[in-house]
């Protein structure tokens, strides 16, 4: 698959479960693209200014602007400084004049507050010794709408923008019923205008009388729906709540999904992450309000729309699973009901349609180490009484017994979790996945299927004796074998060796495991092979590396530099999701410090 470059501008992110806000700029504060989950195409659905928003260019789907003494200007060359309060609400503040604005951006989340929108709030400060007319807008322009799943598809029909009822402009294709529609409203009234030249161009503006000294609030809401009237109700909704309120709630929820460790540094990193994978790894589908797990909502992403059992259940789940048990629980049931039915078959859309087939060890063995890690961290062991897990853990139970060598107790696969076939069928990551996975199904399942299936520690131990060989005549791990002589020692980044003590396959002072991880290149390539070195003996080294690697602005990408800057599908919520859940482990639970 190729590898989409990074944007070219550092844009500042934000978004809910259900609405995505990836390209806010950081030059004028202005907002290019949304996108929101649609069950119905399998796809996200994007609403942009331009189609070529991504690098930035052409006129933005929305744009704040100012008028002080009858000239109107936008933020753009007024040295914005912005902030991220609470590592997911992009803040800024500027300087027009002898006026002083204050913007916050933010998707309401919380108790009361989760509805599909958002909020642009503005402030102006007037430092004059006047009272001052000020009018405050929002302009832009609705050029491109289009369908992702990995690649981006335009819509064919018109895009449409027209005054809806109470103040509202809404933006909608032409052909009903259409998938999307997005209300734009402010928190009072509005003056609204559509150029009638055939671009699409609109504005709302407010104006606000401001004393001496005084500062004044403005907030404009910004709704999606499946059609128009439904994204006018949801207008209507974030009035009646009001901005304040909603932010509120929407900090506080923030405040709650917080780690805290015992250095500053890696918190950032931790919540960072762990925010970008909750968000934009986790999702609402604006059609039918269910949860969907995907690569990563960000439109610069290449892996797009579309998952792995691997990665939402050993990626996503566990980090959601810090911040948010409830959530994670939910996911972890959502996860066997829509990809259960073919535990490990390949890559599926969001809604569990089979995308491309490619059977893993992981994948299959994925839902027993998902189930164990939720009760170990949570004490809830009820999950496993719930039919749609109970289901999907004995088709688990069956796929990887099918699998088994009629000789040897190890289990073959068709791909690695890269998605590329191993240079031989029986992988040492996959087996020791599968080792700890029957250990879960022995203890899971019923008595009488429990006695049938294989011994884990026959399976550890013949990852001993096949996949220990001798190199310069020391002994270290094979990466794949295929048990006639074939071996293969090169390191699978997303299925690495690096892994094994996690799954109680060698402990991490075992010396034949660590004379292996020293013959790994040690040369940053993909970040998920990073994250599986917290787990060996270089673990300090690596957190000293994040704490500098720049990644794709502090969130993770699949490929990047030797000094940790990203080089290809930046904005990967699903690897964000382990680059968390593995910075948290190494300190929290190995002690490691930077």
């Amino acid at each position: 698959m190729t590898l989409l470059p990074p944007p070219r501008v550092p844009w500042q992110i934000t978004g809910n479960h259900w609405i995505a806000l990836p390209c806010i700029h950081p030059v004028d504060g202005s907002l290019h693209a949304l996108g929101v989950l649609h069950r119905g195409s399998r796809s996200a659905i994007e609403l942009a200014g331009d189609p070529d928003f991504l690098q930035g260019l052409g006129t933005p789907l929305l744009k704040p602007t100012l008028g002080v003494g009858g000239v109107t200007r936008d933020l753009a060359g007024a040295q914005m400084a912005w902030e991220r309060a609470l590592g997911w609400i992009p803040t800024f503040s500027c300087t027009i004049s002898d006026v002083v604005v204050r913007g916050s951006i933010f998707a309401p989340y919380g108790r009361d507050a989760d509805v599909a929108g958002a909020v642009y709030a503005l402030s102006v400060e007037n430092r004059t010794g006047a009272p001052a007319e000020i009018t405050i807008g929002l302009e832009g322009r609705f050029a491109h709408r289009q369908l992702r799943v990995r690649s981006a598809r335009q819509f064919v029909d018109a895009n449409v923008v027209s005054h809806g009822a109470e103040d509202v402009l809404l933006l909608e294709g032409s052909a009903p019923p259409g998938d999307v529609a997005v209300g734009i409203g402010g928190d009072g009234a509005a003056q609204l205008s559509i150029a009638d030249n055939g671009t699409n161009d609109f504005a709302l503006r407010r104006v606000v009388r401001v004393a001496p000294g005084e500062r004044e609030h403005v907030a404009f809401y910004i709704a999606a729906g499946p059609e128009r009237d439904g994204a006018e109700a949801t207008v209507r909704v974030l009035r009646r709540r009001g901005w304040r309120q909603l932010l509120t709630s929407t900090r506080d929820a923030l405040q709650s999904l917080q780690q805290t460790a015992t250095n500053d540094a890696m918190d950032r990193v931790i919540n960072r992450n762990l925010l970008f994978a909750y968000f934009y790894s986790v999702g609402r589908a604006l059609d039918d309000a269910h949860y969907y797990v995907v690569r990563s909502r960000a439109p610069w992403n290449g892996r797009g729309i579309t998952v792995r059992d691997w990665e939402a259940l050993v990626w996503t789940i566990p980090a959601v699973q810090l911040a948010d048990a409830p959530l994670a629980r939910e996911l972890l049931l959502r996860v066997c009901e829509l990809h259960g039915y073919a535990p490990g078959r390949g890559v599926h859309y969001m809604d569990g349609t089979l995308f491309e087939p490619g059977f893993t060890l992981e994948g299959a063995a994925a839902y027993a180490l998902a189930t164990d890690r939720y009760i170990r961290d949570t004490g809830d062991d009820q999950i496993v009484e719930e039919p749609v897990l109970a289901d999907t853990l004995y088709l688990a139970a069956d796929d990887l017994a099918s699998r088994r060598d009629r000789r040897v107790p190890l289990y073959h696969t068709e791909v690695s979790p890269s998605g590329t076939p191993p240079a031989y069928p029986f992988a040492l990551h996959g087996n020791a996945v599968v080792a700890q996975a029957l250990d879960v199904l022995r203890r899971t399942l019923d008595e009488e299927t429990a006695r049938e299936v294989e011994d884990p520690e026959a399976v550890r131990a013949a990852i001993r004796r096949h996949f220990v060989v001798d190199r310069e005549g020391k002994d270290t791990y094979a990466a794949a074998v295929d048990l006639a002589g074939g071996i293969s020692v090169e390191d699978d980044p997303l299925g690495s060796t690096l892994w094994l003590p996690l799954y109680d396959t060698v402990a991490r002072q075992d010396s034949t495991y660590r004379r292996t991880v020293k013959s790994i290149g040690a040369e940053p390539h993909l970040l998920a092979q990073q994250c599986a070195r917290l787990i060996g003996p270089e673990a300090g080294s690596v957190l000293q590396w994040l704490r500098r690697a720049p990644l794709d602005g502090g969130i993770a990408a699949e490929e990047v530099d030797a000094d940790g800057r990203a080089r290809g599908n930046g904005g990967d919520a699903a690897l964000s999701g382990l680059l968390a859940w593995s910075v948290w482990y190494a300190v929290n639970a190995l002690g490691e410090r930077p």
